[in-house]
């Protein structure tokens, strides 16, 4: 199989663009560069080149898209570089063409490397321009077209990074055209024998299915006609991806309902609504299949009207209603209209913008040493499943499946989700934590003297939320830090009766500062205050004694068996006067076996013993106590199963109250036909929650009580 493109083939198309001039020059210049240079296939290196290009032009980029597509091989497969590009071509197109150049040389990790790190250099290099993104799908597509050139083994590899990696790309940029053929071919390479079993159907009733797609177009063609409305109408029958994708999800053949589709295509947004009336007026439309998306369109400009009816001979038809426009932005995504400067180029680059923004804040988010966050950030946001939601003016913004309206506070803008402290789904009160649905609609209240709770990190979504809320506490730490840091260190000086004038002296503090790697006085302080360093160690720095520290700053006394009190509720073995946390995630009390976790500039968090977010053989795991001197109360959570009809919400807390503890919050949640409330109470020790487990156990309509929700 060899490929026909020449750039004499793509001359009618290219002469129309503005800066043909640099085109031609681009392609002479890739065609010195690639002289000589084979493909497995047996295509010359600069066919490949052509075809990508082919490609955008179908996708109608820009002309530095175009350029930048015919010199994308020339650094990894050519002598060319860098700073050469851009003396030729300008920094755009030298930008684009190493970005891709860097993905293009990435390798495939092997079963024991972290695909999250190969995943985020992918985004890295594809999120400077969006323009990278769009050379490195049609780079793929035509190198997915001729996969069969390559090893059986290659041929699966490339097909999984594909599925992985580059449809979610395309389908959060809206590029349909694209993703719908990997998909297909992904499939082919993945699983042949579905794939031809699912062809193999399709062919069988092939004539069948397309005399039923004519019967339908030319009952609609006359019904159109006759109210004088201009158009054009194509049929298809799905995809074999869309086809498996429906089998894979439980349906069986018979199910699929929408096999058969139409697609009609008008001059004007108020011919849409013209055209579907004029449908459902002669044939019965499916109850709950239509979709207005022209009217509420999705966040990646995607408009279309959705129906499916009852047509010829009583088959199923999904027929989908949408101007010239409208489908040249569903094919071919939003950027595909930056050459058009009359139609709004300046919208759609600020909306491409929100969806890159999407990319950076979960590369930011990220650290080399986590992989594991980044890639949980990237499964559950980028590649997750999408809902679209609504600002009380008709707005649609588009989050990931599971977001709350704290996600879609600060979706609208950081200020709006620092401020939040009430929302409205629907127009109805909701606790902050409500999963939103597709079509709600969300109001945020705010108070210009609120500010986030630590807590909505147990709960918000999406990346952008999170790392708003930890910048906002970040901040306010810091500041804390630094001055705690500073009173612990005077204290220790005054303890020591030293002056800090004289012991610190400019030439002192550099040596802290370089020894420790830290940037002024202030981060020593911060060092001091986080608990990273003690007070201690660091006089002693100066004093160049060093005595055995840990990471979080902590001198431990081994020869020493004493315990001392923290004035608080938990006894640390070896320290005083440290911060000590509760772990939210198995929330201790008093009672419970525990241990200590040293952290990183939060001190020691305190854990369940039998908690499976520690390892017990960590170095980081000290000796920890309760004090049962101390009389403080501890949060957890109880689960109350009761009869599903019965409402008795107010007398649990009632009875739970008269064990002298307090309710923070409940929330009611169903599980087949029982209810179950969440309970989140203060009690002072164990002992005290067994009394209060044991009295709502008793009471008329409670099932069970329990405080693990999954043994209920």
């Amino acid at each position: 199989m060899t490929s026909k493109i020449t750039f004499k083939s793509l001359e009618k198309e290219l002469k129309k663009r503005e800066n043909y001039q640099e085109i031609c020059d681009a392609y002479e210049y890739a065609l010195k560069m690639h002289e000589g240079m084979k493909r497995l296939t047996g295509d010359d290196l600069i066919a490949h080149v052509l075809e990508v290009t082919k490609i955008l032009l179908d996708l109608n980029v820009d002309d530095t898209t175009i350029i930048a597509s015919l010199l994308h091989e020339v650094i990894n497969n050519g002598t060319s570089s860098y700073e050469e590009i851009k003396d030729k071509f300008g920094l755009d197109v030298a930008n684009i063409v190493e970005s891709v150049s860097k993905i293009n040389k990435l390798e495939l990790p092997n079963k024991d490397e972290s695909s999250a790190y190969y995943l985020r250099k992918i985004l890295i290099g594809l999120t400077e321009d969006v323009r990278s993104l769009y050379i490195k799908l049609a780079d793929r597509l035509h190198n997915m077209r001729t996969n069969w050139a390559v090893s059986k083994e290659k041929q699966k590899e490339k097909a999984e990074e594909t599925m992985d990696v580059l449809v979610p790309i395309a389908h959060r940029l809206g590029i349909n055209s694209i993703k719908s053929e990997l998909e297909n071919l992904s499939l082919y390479y993945l699983k042949p024998d579905v794939y031809n079993d699912i062809l193999e159907k399709l062919n069988d009733t092939v004539s069948n299915l397309n005399g039923y797609l004519e019967e339908m177009k030319d009952a609609l063609i006359d019904i159109l006609t006759n109210a004088n409305i201009k158009f054009k109408i194509k049929g298809r029958v799905k995809s074999v991806y869309s086809i498996y994708n429906k089998l894979n999800n439980g349906k069986k053949w018979d199910q699929i309902y929408d096999i058969l589709a139409l697609r009609i295509f008008v001059d004007k947004e108020s011919d849409c609504y013209q055209v579907i009336g004029l449908i459902h007026a002669n044939f019965r439309p499916m109850p709950k299949r239509f979709k207005d998306y022209i009217a509420n369109p999705k966040e990646n400009m995607y408009q279309s009207l959705h129906t499916t009816v009852f047509g010829v001979e009583g088959k199923i038809f999904e027929i989908q209603i949408r101007t010239y426009e409208m489908d040249e932005i569903a094919e071919k995504g939003i950027a595909s209209h930056w050459s058009y400067k009359e139609k709004g180029a300046k919208k759609v680059q600020n909306i491409m913008e929100q969806k890159l923004e999407l990319f950076r804040n979960v590369i930011e988010s990220g650290n080399k040493e986590e992989d594991n966050d980044f890639e949980d950030a990237v499964n559950s946001e980028i590649f997750s499943d999408s809902i679209y939601v609504y600002t009380p003016n008709g707005d649609c913004l588009e989050l990931p499946k599971g977001s709350t309206p704290i996600d879609f506070a600060y979706r609208i803008h950081s200020n709006i989700g620092d401020k939040t402290v009430g929302a409205l789904v629907n127009d109805q009160i909701v606790p902050l934590n409500t999963l939103l649905n597709n079509d709600d609609i969300i109001s945020i209240k705010t108070n210009p003297n609120a500010s986030p709770n630590k807590d909505w990190l147990n709960f918000v979504k999406t990346t952008q939320a999170k790392k708003k809320i930890k910048a906002y506490f970040s901040k306010q730490d810091r500041e804390e830090y630094i001055n705690r840091g500073k009173d612990i260190l005077e204290k220790e000086l005054r303890k020591r009766k030293l002056s800090f004038n004289t012991l610190f002296s400019n030439e002192a503090l550099k040596k802290i500062i370089t020894d420790l790697k830290l940037t002024d006085l202030d981060d020593i302080y911060l060092s001091i205050g986080s608990l990273r360093y003690t007070a201690g160690y660091i006089i002693n720095l100066v004093n160049e004694e060093k005595p055995e520290v840990i990471d979080a700053g902590l001198v431990k006394n081994n020869n020493s068996n004493s315990k001392t009190n923290y004035k608080g509720t938990i006894l640390v073995e070896g320290a005083k006067d440290i911060l000590v946390n509760i772990a939210k995630c198995c929330l201790p009390i008093k009672g419970d076996e525990i241990v200590g976790y040293i952290t990183k500039g939060d001190g020691i968090t305190i854990h369940k013993k039998s908690c499976s977010n520690i390892d017990l053989e960590s170095d980081r795991i000290i000796n920890v106590s309760w004090n049962y001197d101390s009389n403080n109360y501890f949060q957890t959570n109880i689960y109350v199963m009761v009869n599903a009809n019965k409402n008795i919400m107010a007398e649990i807390i009632t009875e739970i109250g008269k064990k002298d503890s307090i309710v923070l919050s409940c929330n009611t949640l169903n599980k087949d036909d029982k209810t179950i409330y969440a309970m989140n109470i203060k009690v002072k020790d164990n002992k005290m929650l067994d009394t209060i487990i044991n009295t709502v156990e008793k009471m008329n309509n409670v099932i069970s009580v329990s405080k693990d929700m999954e043994s209920l």
